[in-house]
C-alpha cells in the first residue's frame, strides 16, 4: 500500500487542539493503516490503497474535520515528493545576508505563474521568497512571528490552501518518512 505524508493546517493553535495519539486512533478507525505522527504541529504518515495525493488529502480532510468538529485542510505528499522538496530547497542559495531561518509553505497545487512572480519578487526587509512548484520557500531574518508574508497572504496571492513548516521539520520528516 502506498505511503502518504500529510501536513494538517492550523491544528494545535488557539482552540483548535488535536492530540496526536487520539488522531492516530481516529485515522486507523477510518481505515488508514500504519498511522504515525511527528510532533504536535500536525504531521501524519498513513498507508492507504489510494494512490492519488489529492484524493488522500480530500479523505483525510473529510475524516479529520468530522472528527474534530472544525475544518482541517490536509496537504499531502508522497515520500518521494517530500524528498524532492528538501532537495529543491537545498539547491537554493541563501536569499538573505546573513542567511535567515527557512520555512516551507506547502500548497495543495502548483503555484500559478503570476502568483509565483509576485512571490519571487517579495521585497520586505528581512524576508525573501522563492517558489518551487507547489512549495514556497521563505527565508526570514526577523523571525516567523513578525513576518508580513503570512499564510493568509500566500493563500490570497495563490488561490491555494497552504500550510507552513520550519525547514528543520520538513527535513526531519523527509529523513524519517521519505523515499
Amino acid at each position: 500500500m502506498p505511503v502518504h505524508v500529510a501536513f494538517l493546517r492550523a491544528v494545535n493553535v488557539g482552540r483548535r487542539q488535536v492530540r496526536m495519539a487520539d488522531l492516530r486512533v481516529a485515522l486507523e478507525d477510518a481505515g488508514f493503516a500504519e498511522v504515525e505522527t511527528y510532533i504536535q504541529t500536525g504531521n501524519v504518515r498513513v498507508r492507504t490503497p489510494v494512490r492519488s495525493t489529492v484524493r488522500v488529502g480530500a479523505e483525510l480532510t473529510r475524516v479529520i474535520s468530522a472528527w474534530t468538529g472544525f475544518d482541517v485542510p490536509c496537504i499531502v505528499r508522497t515520500p518521494a515528493q517530500l524528498g524532492a522538496t528538501v532537495a529543491a530547497v537545498d539547491r537554493v542559495e541563501a536569499l538573505l545576508e546573513p542567511p535567515g531561518r527557512r520555512y516551507v509553505a506547502l500548497a495543495d497545487g502548483r503555484v500559478p505563474t503570476g502568483a509565483a512572480e509576485l512571490l519571487d519578487a517579495w521585497d520586505e526587509p528581512g524576508e525573501r521568497v522563492r517558489v518551487l512548484g507547489s512549495e514556497v520557500l521563505a527565508e526570514l531574518g526577523n523571525g516567523f512571528r513578525t513576518t508580513r508574508l503570512t499564510n493568509t497572504r500566500i493563500e490570497k496571492m495563490t488561490g491555494l490552501t497552504t500550510t507552513w513548516r520550519d525547514l528543520t521539520v520538513v527535513r526531519a520528516l523527509a529523513e524519517r518518512w521519505g523515499a
